[in-house]
């Protein structure tokens, strides 16, 4: 079964050159197929047997009667006239009628209801739905088909896309009732497949609209940020921070050209980009060295002479030496940098030496340590290439101390590695040259930063192993350590006050004689240094401490009343008297609980006195490790006194002579 159409519409293609025509058809009636027509052919089978006169063209009465008088032969001439010059099928068909049903049957009805409401759902979420309704009343005859349930049902079935199979078997049932349903079937589908893709196309577009708002949002918010002047780009409130760091700093021509190229590479940068963070920070460490700052020095010698002697004691050498270099900057009016070597034995006051240096001269002060080092880069920094990348210990304590004119301790240079990073000692030679510091250029910072007036400090225990090209840049200055009596003034004005005080026995009666101190001296503590000597004389308080709390003469010390704090809580009471009674009291309790969890200071009595001498000092640090040096009174045949030496201090010693053979 198939169906007879009627054409709505025939469209020309505006292209000339496209001789195709689009015909819009309607289905006008069911037929079925009887037989396939045949046209007459030749012989050969190539072209179809053609009559010599046209059969369109008129004939007279005679010729008509003398002919068969059927107008099925005459359509049959014209079929075969027309298939002479195209070549299509032509089939022969009969009408076909539905079967009787009742047009007012409640289940057609309701049937034809629903499929109308089903259209009516389906264009409201398909427009293609939409735009085939609209093409099917512009041709004047809907009214016909809402009305007619076999034509509702033929139509519902072709606005569906249903298989060919379906399609098909709603086109040959000739029972109007069944029809309807079938095509109800097909429409519910493509009602599901419509109702699929809205839900589809309204997530995905909830997903585009929210991430739209929240941009929309955000530059809305930022917009409004920016004119209340609360907060600017990001990109551009970093690029002006930079500039008014840049502003207050004395930069040399050749850091500020460099300055404002990296600026402008980083405003035509994306923030998402690797390269943005990398000029990022180089521009941070460009704008936190302090070009052009320096600390004001004190020329002052009776100042530096009195915070020379209040940290160290004896030293003239080393004393006499910063007193010349502050003479010289006097009469100059300017400091240049030194580069000092202070080489002796551990315990002398090297390191801390440099500290008193550096607050004579009203200096900052750095200090870092290179014994070890193996990698050049802690010296000249890491090229910018590396991930992680960082200057050099140098220009990082420029940044710590915010001045041009530092004090530097290198500490342990005598100790410096080598590994496969480089030589370090070689690295150090540019920073320690006054010839050359003064454009001095690491890897990272990649712009000359002069170092002429910083004053290098070095420590060092022997010479040995510094390389001589670097030993030969230093001004050494040798600390040989101390004698008895040295150690007996340093042990009396430096080592028992602070060892006191951190025992908590301040202000008691505990006292360490002179006579102990010169027994620790001489049979406990020989070496150079009174590193030692400070640890036994911090061990002796620390029993003496233990001897007080174990008497139980240590009682609490009165607390001191805050008289000036209690007035000025009573003031603020007053001023606040708003304020809830019980929000008083909370106050009061979280005031009073560290108070209460500290534990409290105890303090030794006056009439409580204790004196260490030589003679209890074996139960307060054990038997003496050095007895005597002296074996013989007279040295026998074959044995002289000699005298070792090494870094850490010497020693007298025998020497004796064996006889192997005789002669």
């Amino acid at each position: 079964i198939g169906v007879f159409s009627r054409i709505m519409s025939i469209y020309v293609s505006p292209n000339p050159e496209d001789k195709h025509l689009t015909v819009a058809l309607y289905p006008w009636r069911r037929v079925r197929m009887k037989r396939i027509l045949q046209s007459p052919e030749t012989k050969d089978g190539s072209e179809p047997v053609v009559a010599d006169k046209s059969p369109l063209e008129p004939s007279n009465a005679k010729e008509d009667a003398e002919s068969t008088g059927s107008e099925v032969v005459d359509a049959r001439k014209v079929l075969d006239s027309i298939k002479a010059d195209y070549d299509f099928t032509a089939i022969e068909v009969e009408n076909v009628e539905d079967e009787p049903y009742n047009a007012k049957d409640a289940t057609v009805s309701a049937t034809m209801s629903e499929i109308v409401s089903v259209l009516r759902e389906i264009t409201t979420m398909n427009p293609m739905f939409r735009e085939q309704i609209h093409h099917f009343a512009s041709a004047q005859v809907s009214k016909a088909v809402f009305e007619n349930p076999s034509k509702l049902a033929d139509f519902a079935a072709a606005l569906s896309g249903g298989s060919s199979e379906e399609l098909q078997d709603i086109l040959s049932d000739l029972n109007v009732a069944t029809r309807l349903e079938k095509a109800l079937v097909v429409l519910k589908k493509e009602l599901m497949n419509a109702q699929l893709q809205n839900k589809i196309s309204k997530d995905v577009e909830a997903k585009i609209s929210k991430r739209q708002r929240d941009f929309y949002l955000m530059e809305q918010l930022k917009g409004i940020k920016r004119e209340l002047g609360l907060e600017s780009d990001g990109k551009d409130k970093l690029i002006e921070q930079f500039k008014a760091k840049a502003e207050t700093l004395q930069m040399p021509v050749e850091v500020k050209k460099v300055f404002d190229e990296e600026v402008s590479k980083l405003a035509h940068l994306e923030p998402a980009a690797s390269e943005f963070n990398v000029t990022r920070n180089y521009l941070d460490w460009l704008t936190q060295i302090p070009w052009g700052k320096y600390s004001v020095e004190d020329y002052d010698l009776k100042r530096a002479k009195v915070v020379l002697d209040e940290d160290h004691y004896g030293l003239e050498d080393v004393k006499q030496r910063i007193l010349e270099f502050i003479a010289v900057g006097k009469l100059r009016g300017a400091v240049q940098g030194k580069i000092l070597c202070f080489v002796g034995p551990p315990g002398v006051g090297k390191t801390s030496i440099g500290k008193s240096i550096a607050r004579s001269l009203s200096r900052e002060f750095f200090r870092f340590s290179v014994g070890g080092l193996t990698d050049v880069a802690e010296i000249k920094g890491h090229r910018r290439t590396y991930v992680g990348a960082m200057p050099g210990k140098v220009v990082q304590a420029l940044k710590r101390v915010q001045t041009e004119n530092p004090l530097l301790l290198i500490d342990e240079i005598d100790k410096l590695g080598r590994g496969h990073q480089g030589d370090p000692a070689s690295a150090l030679l540019e920073l320690l040259d006054p010839e050359q510091n003064n454009a001095f250029l690491d890897h990272y910072m990649d712009v000359p930063v002069d170092l002429s007036r910083v004053l290098f400090v070095c420590t060092a225990n022997v010479t040995d192993t510094i390389p001589g090209p670097l030993l030969d840049r230093m001004e050494v200055i040798r600390l040989s350590g101390y004698m008895a009596d040295e150690k007996l003034s340093i042990a009396q004005k430096y080592l028992s006050p602070q060892a006191k005080e951190a025992a908590g026995l301040d202000g008691s009666a505990v006292t360490l004689s002179d006579g102990a101190v010169d027994a620790l001296i001489r049979s406990y503590c020989r070496e150079s240094g009174v590193r030692n000597l400070k640890k036994h004389i911090e061990k002796i308080f620390r029993k003496a401490a233990l001897k007080v709390v174990e008497s139980g003469v240590a009682v609490e010390a009165p607390k001191p009343e805050p008289a000036a704090e209690t007035a000025a809580e009573s003031g603020s009471a007053t001023a606040d008297a708003a304020e809830s009674e019980s929000a008083g009291k909370v106050d009061s309790k979280v005031d009073t609980k560290p108070d209460a969890a500290l534990p409290q200071k105890m303090t030794v009595p006056d009439s409580y006195s204790l004196e260490i001498t030589a003679d209890v000092l074996k139960d307060y640090v054990g038997p003496p490790v050095y007895d005597s040096d002296r074996l013989y009174e007279n040295t026998p045949a074959g044995v002289v006194m000699g005298l070792a030496w090494t870094s850490l201090g010497g020693s007298a010693l025998y020497i004796e002579s064996v006889v192997e053979a005789t002669l």
